[in-house]
């Protein structure tokens, strides 16, 4: 997406639009799965000086607002993604970390139906499938 959709994007949500925000949107949508270290780069190479701290704090802001989604496996860094409101899943290289979207096998949300809820309202159910990408296989 350019600047002006995502200027749209952020002034819909009622946020401030910056530049520090239209660059990490622009980063995560031509990034997808990228760590805060990566973006950082991204950005930094498009808008100049950007502190490690500020880019934490606008990921937080994004994903708060549900505009990005941050994915986080087991054992490995944060990463983000601008695929959010919808029902996918990820498949995970247990070698190199390798990350895909994978959409859901049955189209709906089932997951989010626990056998037992302990009371909680659930809004939203992870689904990582693990295996080897064709490099990492011995």
């Amino acid at each position: 997406m350019a600047d002006t959709a995502h200027h749209q994007i952020l002034k819909d949500s009622g946020l401030s639009v910056t530049a520090q925000r239209l660059a990490l949107m622009d980063a995560v949508a031509a990034n997808p799965h990228a760590t805060t270290d990566e973006l950082t780069e991204v950005v930094r190479g498009k808008i100049g000086t950007i502190s490690r701290q500020a880019v934490y704090d606008t990921l937080g802001v994004l994903t708060e607002k549900g505009l990005i989604r941050r994915i986080q496996t087991l054992g490995a860094a944060a990463r983000y993604e601008d695929r959010v409101n919808d029902n996918h899943h990820h498949l995970v290289c247990r070698g190199c970390g390798l990350i895909f979207d994978i959409d859901c096998a049955t189209g709906a949300t089932p997951c989010l139906t626990a056998a037992e809820d302990h009371g909680f309202t659930i809004d939203e159910a992870e689904v990582v499938y693990w295996g080897r990408c064709p490099e990492c296989q011995p």
